[in-house]
């Protein structure tokens, strides 16, 4: 097969549609990842484990219950003397015994300790709802980081397309200058090499097209089947004001309610040992019955009765060594910490809230002044490529205005999709994140 028929090939085969009509609104991206990713299905049931432990059933307030069963068999050989003088000689006599109760123990009082416990499992319900945030976010984040990718990598491919059809359509009239003695075989073999280039660059983009593709399925927990495409046009929230943002960090940024958290964890772990300094009342409970079936050495062959008891017991650990004391001691020094650590962490998210808003300005510019640049290099390309047909260029500057344009269309959509994701990171750091409309 001649080059020019390999070039041909590949040009039938490259201009066969890459995209479906499916399009993926990111919308229904957003739905599809929370419902199906799986980092979110497992966090999901690690906040029911959390919400488990706030039942009443793991709080301790309730008693606990106990039944209690047992049976006894004696086979004995037995000598008895009476207190009459009498005597008897038993061998192999039979006995036995059987009981059953049921018990219950309950805790009155346990220097409200019990009371501290159950408020720390609630406080770590939250803590794990916080988590649940703090994972959906993130997730959240790299769907739209993918999903941008995808429509970034689609406007590229469009423009590759572009390039490899103007590259095309130059070789055509190059073979048609040749022919005619217009020109010499070098611009037609330039043009052909420049054709293999382009035709390089779409296969690669197509084939990231479709690994970034994967990539966001995946995200998705693979529930599309088909090819799908994805949408590329973007709108910015222009109208976002910085001083608000910067309120709604404070109050809202994840890290920070999750430091809150812990704080108020801590003074409740203080409590608790405190409570350790007092003593435990408890009230305990029994029905049980007893029966027990005598061999003939006793005096009665059988004996059975059922009763009911109950008593209360305290218990006082006066002096434990200085164990709870440490622990006491502790325990603060960790909730010092933690408020300390919290400090800092409001720094660093403030420093962080102003790079992310800053570099969100700067991509804002910097994507007005790449749309400007478009406007100029496809100028720049339409009057050479007049120039180009009427012989006042060369097939270099052609060539070279050409490439100006798909730098510039491709530069373009870099700097569309970076100023998208600046902005899903500062709406992540205010809280915002997901409740944006997409």
């Amino acid at each position: 097969m001649s080059t020019k028929n390999v070039i041909i090939y590949s040009l039938i085969l490259l201009s066969i549609p890459v995209f479906s009509q499916n399009i993926l609104n990111p919308e229904d991206a957003f739905s599809m990842a929370l419902e199906h990713n799986y980092g979110i299905k497992i966090t999901n049931n690690t906040l029911e484990i959390a919400e488990n432990n706030t039942s009443i059933l793991n709080s301790g307030y309730l008693p606990s219950v106990t039944g209690n069963a047992g049976a006894t068999y004696n086979l004995d050989n037995t000598e008895a003397q009476f207190s009459n003088g009498g005597s008897t000689v038993l061998n192999g006599a039979e006995s036995s015994r059987y009981n059953a109760s049921v018990n219950l123990n309950y805790t009155v009082f346990d220097g409200m300790g019990r009371q501290y416990n159950y408020k720390r499992l609630k406080e770590e319900y939250f803590l794990s709802k916080l988590e649940a945030r703090e994972t959906i976010e993130n997730v959240v984040l790299q769907l739209f980081t993918i999903y941008y990718d995808l429509a970034k990598t689609s406007e590229n491919t469009l423009a590759l397309e572009q390039t490899l059809a103007i590259s095309k359509d130059r070789l055509l009239r190059a073979e048609y200058q040749f022919e005619y003695g217009q020109d010499t075989k070098l611009g037609v073999l330039n043009a052909q090499v420049d054709i293999n280039n382009d035709s390089i660059n779409l296969i690669n983009i197509k084939q990231q097209l479709k690994n970034t593709k994967r990539d966001l399925n995946v995200v998705m927990g693979n529930q599309i089947t088909e090819d799908f495409n994805v949408k590329t046009d973007l709108t910015f929230l222009l109208d976002l004001d910085k001083d608000v943002l910067l309120s709604k960090t404070k109050a809202n940024n994840v890290a920070l309610l999750q430091a809150e958290k812990n704080i108020s964890i801590g003074e409740l772990d203080i409590k608790s040992r405190k409570s350790q300094y007092l003593p435990t009342v408890g009230l305990i409970g029994s029905y049980g019955w007893n029966k027990n079936n005598n061999n003939a050495a006793s005096f009665a062959t059988t004996t059975s009765n059922t009763g009911l008891s109950g008593g209360i017991n305290l218990a006082w650990d006066l002096f434990d060594g200085g164990s709870t004391i440490t622990q006491v001691k502790n325990t603060k020094i960790n909730l010092n910490n933690q408020k300390l650590q919290k400090e800092e962490l409001l720094m660093n998210v403030e420093r962080d809230f102003y790079n992310a808003w800053e570099d969100y300005q700067n991509k804002l510019v910097i994507f007005k002044v790449q749309e400007n640049n478009i406007v100029t290099s496809e100028n720049n390309f339409e009057r050479t490529q007049e120039k180009f047909k009427l012989g006042q260029a060369t097939s270099i500057e052609f060539r070279q205005a050409q490439l100006n344009l798909r730098n510039a269309e491709l530069s373009r959509n870099q700097a569309k999709y970076d100023a998208k994701l600046a902005e899903l990171t500062v709406l992540q750091i205010s809280g915002d994140l997901v409740n944006v409309e997409f």
